[in-house]
């Protein structure tokens, strides 16, 4: 996996605008992981209340992301029936999102993320900053997205579920146990 960095500039082998998306893709899967570090299995399936998602079913939310947009945009393909049975109930968050995800280690999640990341830095390394300005069909949008668009909505997904983990780990049975109050919130 690529280092982060702050510096957001193309790392070797990617076209200067793919490669700044790769870094932002980088630095922020850096910033996820940080903020999962030593969960365990509890903490991972520990649901703040009926109706929030799981820690550890955000994470597999966020792969099942990344895995449907570059099956449809860097693979040009529409997901293996094996894959699909694998990532499709974590597309929707959600009762079948939660049992789909329930159990797993942090290790397992991680591995999963990172394979995922492999598959895509493939990718990206196999296209050139016009791809990006191509019109990416996805079945499920009303219209057409240019490819630059898809890989930001990848990007905001996480970020955005990175926040939501950031609030659950704070106040985590676990994290309260052990500082007597609900844990600090971080950036």
């Amino acid at each position: 996996m690529l280092p982060p960095s702050t510096d957001l500039v193309a790392p070797p082998g990617y076209s200067p605008t793919v490669g700044a998306l790769v870094a932002m893709l980088t630095y922020t899967r850096a910033s996820t992981i940080a903020a999962v570090d030593a969960l365990t299995v509890a903490d991972l399936d520990h649901q703040h209340d009926a109706t929030a998602n799981p820690i550890g079913v955000l994470l597999a939310h966020i792969g099942a992301i990344e895995w449907s947009l570059l099956t449809w945009t860097l693979e040009g393909a529409q997901p293996a029936p094996q894959e699909w049975g694998e990532f499709g109930p974590l597309i929707r968050l959600g009762p079948d999102a939660w049992a789909a995800a329930r159990g797993r280690s942090l290790d397992e999640l991680l591995a999963r993320l990172a394979s995922l990341r492999e598959r895509t830095l493939a990718g990206l390394q196999r296209v050139d900053d016009a791809w990006l300005t191509n019109h990416a069909s996805l079945p499920w949008m009303p219209n057409p997205t240019t490819n630059l668009w898809t890989w930001y909505h990848v990007m905001e997904d996480e970020l955005n579920h990175r926040g939501q983990i950031r609030w659950l780990r704070s106040r985590l049975p676990s994290v309260v146990a052990a500082h007597g109050v609900r844990g600090a919130d971080s950036d």
